[in-house]
């Protein structure tokens, strides 16, 4: 459920301030309001923290390799409070030897064809009347320079001529810049600064134990940045000519925000006891910057590690669908994963994992990991589907307890593949059925007692669709043998549920507490009243994907296989073993991105369009000291 909020402001003398943010900050109840503001020390702390961001990712591209020791922390005499500023000082000085090193290998790579020669001394016969302009020529053209003082140096890899002209320049032809420097010259610089840049990457090596100490800098930022914000954020109840007024030990300014309805008594305890002024009020209406608190039981709290990790928060006065949504998600995942032996490996992980955490208490992604290869596993034991084995390799245990209609065991079961295949279909499409259908019957109940509308007409027809397209979808998809739509026409019930649901979504779909102005209405909007037939049709076969998905990752593990069995029983064992390790798991990490592809799309998508959700919420995040 949301757990109801109230628009609360707490006003405090404005030399009190700071004192007050720190109770309210201890108290962790009030989400603050969202505000653009902006002060000196705000700004100070951004750039601090920005600062501080780019020090924590210089070290941790000289952290340790695997296998390497660690270094100890380097003793900086006189620079510990300024550790951050001297990571990224030397960090600079490394990008700058770089540079020069890249600059002067690319003058080398240009100059060395003309061999090791002295430039000053180039410059001086220049000073003295005796001009030498280096050129590269291709062959033609240094044959055509009968009679000019050329001298050919050498002939580099594409057959240039690469030559020295006195006294005269080659009409035509563009004579290199004089380098800077000599071979040998800048051969020692580049080493000279490739010497300066190991020093640098090894000072840089010793610092990095300090990452965990300027990360802990970085979380204090975080949380002075927080104050700061809602300090700079507090207004002042009087302002222009009022504020002139009054003395500055009497100004006021308003602390604002909002609060669960439970917590308000803890303010009000607050302000009695510090002389503040608290007003509490339902939020406006129109107010999009409530945020929304989730409260559920601790099963269904389990979706919340994938809510954050998606950041997907409904709507302050939207619907919380945590349950539905994790119910189906578990189905959804055990069929894109679809293997018994995936499932037996996560639910392995997940046990290991919180029995090492059991004395700290697990974290709830571990129980969700736990939940969901039970789902898996159960799935692909229904499937008979253990790591993509052929099933005639599977001991007939296996085969038994699977369920014969979308068994994979289906030959020892008597059944075909084309009516395994049908099945699993058909219990794609009856899951669509079963959860766009939950939404409108919600939807139907909600319209009944809390709105009390006539919109629920509406909704039973979106249902009457849903029921009449799904039997189109078994006859165009499925089999239209076993599941016959028959003559279209008034007295088929499909045909008739189709029409007679449309007619009422056309007729009570924009009502407003007027039947003909709904009508109207759904007349000026006739296009997007047909589309949403086909919508129907088209989120009833989305669904399809989790049987589709669920054979692909099938397909890639038998695939897998395949390419493995050959090898096993001679020297290639251990190869074949290493491919299966690789292969299956590069399998588990593409069903997982299936899982939150499709999985999740299901429901923040499909199901989330017939229930009326957006997903337009902004999580609750309380205004309270955070663990440094």
């Amino acid at each position: 459920m949301i757990v109801p909020m109230k628009k609360v402001s707490v006003f405090v003398l404005d030399k009190q301030k700071e004192d007050a943010l720190n109770k309210i900050r201890d108290m962790g109840v009030v989400h603050i309001e969202r505000k653009t503001v902006a002060s000196a020390a705000l700004s100070d702390l951004i750039d601090r923290k920005g600062r501080v961001d780019t020090a924590v990712n210089i070290l941790k591209a000289f952290a340790p390799k695997r296998g390497e020791k660690h270094p100890d922390a380097a003793k900086i005499n006189g620079v510990n409070k300024e550790l951050v500023s001297f990571i990224i000082e030397k960090a600079e000085r490394r990008k700058t030897l770089l540079d020069e090193v890249f600059n002067n290998t690319r003058e080398l790579s240009r100059f060395d064809k003309w061999g090791n020669f002295k430039p000053e001394d180039v410059r001086e016969l220049n000073a003295n009347g005796v001009t030498l302009l280096l050129y590269e020529l291709s062959i033609a053209a240094y044959r055509k320079l009968e009679g000019q003082r050329v001298m050919v140096v050498n002939y580099d890899k594409k057959n240039n001529a690469v030559c020295v002209a006195a006294f005269d320049k080659i009409e035509g032809e563009y004579p290199y810049p004089m380098p800077e420097r000599s071979v040998d010259e800048t051969k020692a610089l580049i080493a000279e600064k490739r010497a300066e840049i190991t020093a640098v990457e090894n000072e840089l090596r010793s610092l990095y134990p300090h990452i965990a100490e300027i990360s802990s800098a970085k979380k204090r930022l975080d949380a002075e940045i927080e104050f700061e914000t809602a300090r700079a954020g507090m207004d002042k109840l009087f302002t222009g000519e009022e504020e002139k007024k009054i003395p500055p030990a009497y100004m006021i300014s308003v602390f604002a925000g909002y609060a669960p309805e439970a917590d308000v008594g803890i303010l009000k305890r607050a302000a009695s006891e510090n002389g503040w002024a608290l007003y509490a009020d339902e939020p406006a209406e129109d107010d999009d910057q409530v945020p929304t608190k989730l409260k559920n039981n601790k099963f269904f709290s389990l979706l919340y590690p994938l809510a954050d990790f998606l950041e997907i928060v409904p709507g302050y006065r939207e619907v919380d669908i945590t349950g539905i949504f994790l119910l189906f998600f578990c189905v959804f995942f055990g069929m894109i994963f679809s293997d018994a032996g995936y499932g037996a490996l996560l639910i392995l992980a997940a046990v290991i994992g919180i029995l090492k955490t059991a004395k700290k208490g697990a974290p709830q992604a571990l129980k969700m990991v736990l939940l969901l290869g039970i789902c898996n596993f159960v799935w692909g034991v229904l499937t008979c589907t253990w790591f993509a084995a052929p099933v005639e390799m599977l001991p007939d245990v296996l085969k038994k307890i699977s369920f014969a209609p979308i068994s994979q065991a289906y030959d020892a079961k008597g059944t075909s593949k084309l009516f395994v295949d049908q099945n699993l279909m058909l219990l794609c499409f009856s899951i669509a059925l079963a959860h766009l259908g939950f939404a409108h019957v919600r939807g139907f109940f909600v319209q009944i007692f809390k709105q009390k509308s006539l919109k629920c007409f509406a909704e039973l027809g979106q249902l009457a669709m849903l029921v009449g397209m799904f039997r189109v979808v078994l006859a165009l998809v499925v089999d239209a043998k076993r599941f016959p739509f028959g003559a279209v026409g008034f007295e088929n019930i499909w045909f008739s549920m189709l029409i007679g649901g449309f007619a009422l979504v056309f007729i009570f779909g924009n009502y407003e507490g007027n039947i003909i102005k709904s009508i109207i209405a759904s007349f000026a909007n006739f296009i997007s009243s047909i589309l949403g037939v086909t919508n129907v049709f088209s989120d009833i076969m989305s669904y399809i994907r989790l049987w589709a998905v669920g054979l692909a990752g099938g397909s890639l593990a038998s695939t897998v296989n395949a390419m493995a069995g050959p090898m096993v029983g001679h020297f290639l064992t251990f190869a074949a073993v290493l491919l299966l390790l690789f292969g299956h798991g590069f399998n588990m990490v593409l069903n997982v991105l299936s899982v939150i592809v499709h999985g999740v799309r299901l429901n923040t998508l499909e199901f989330s369009s017939h229930v009326g959700l957006t997903w337009s919420g902004v999580a609750y995040k309380p205004f309270a000291k955070r663990v440094l």
